[in-house]
């Protein structure tokens, strides 16, 4: 008998993969984040991506205010398999600011993807991941299209709501509603020459 087997898969706890890093399995400039329960290679950060995260990590800090704390790639934890890190979030002001604990589900009001290649993963697994651990709210900006994806009411399952943006829009995330930003500000080329 010829019997063609599957191969066993082995997940990873989010304590598994911290020991991997403990243990220096991992290093620590290692680009991988673990999704339910796999080590994931993070995709390279062309010049896009950067520009755009660093305009809306701008405008994030200065609007947030005391009001949250931007966490720009820092990890966050959905247990026991999940331990993303979204190009940032929103988070609940802590006096400590997280120094005790990475934060959790019920702390993150917003987590946003910049997509420059990894589109599909974060508007496919990563969707699926924040619902299921009931992220609040969560936006995929896609540099190439332009386009924000918005995420609200993550019901365990799925999303209550997803709307696509494209310019000119503006927008605010619903735990702050008074942080609007606009189309024109996360992408000033459309409106003059970059100078």
């Amino acid at each position: 008998m010829n019997a063609s087997l599957e191969p066993t898969r082995h997940r990873l706890s989010i304590e598994d993969y911290e020991r991997l890093g403990e243990a220096g399995i991992l290093a620590p400039d290692s680009r991988v984040e673990l999704i339910d329960g796999e080590l994931i290679d993070m995709a390279p950060i062309g010049t896009g991506h950067a520009s755009t995260t660093s305009r809306l990590n701008r405008l994030l800090v200065t609007r947030a205010g005391d009001r949250a704390i931007v966490s720009p790639g820092n990890p966050m934890l959905l247990p026991p398999w999940s331990m993303p890190q979204p190009d940032l979030m929103l988070l609940r002001p802590r006096r400590d600011e997280y120094a005790t604990r990475h934060p959790d589900a019920d702390d993150v009001l917003l987590a946003i993807e910049i997509a420059e290649s990894s589109l599909r993963f974060d508007l496919g697994k990563k969707a699926r991941i924040y619902a299921q651990h009931g992220i609040a709210e969560y936006w995929v900006v896609a540099v190439a299209s332009r386009r924000l994806h918005v995420h609200r009411g993550a019901d365990g399952l799925g999303w209550e709501e997803v709307r696509v943006l494209a310019p000119p829009f503006s927008i605010a995330p619903l735990a702050l509603p008074g942080l609007t930003m606009r189309s024109e500000e996360l992408w000033p080329e459309l409106t003059d020459s970059g100078s």
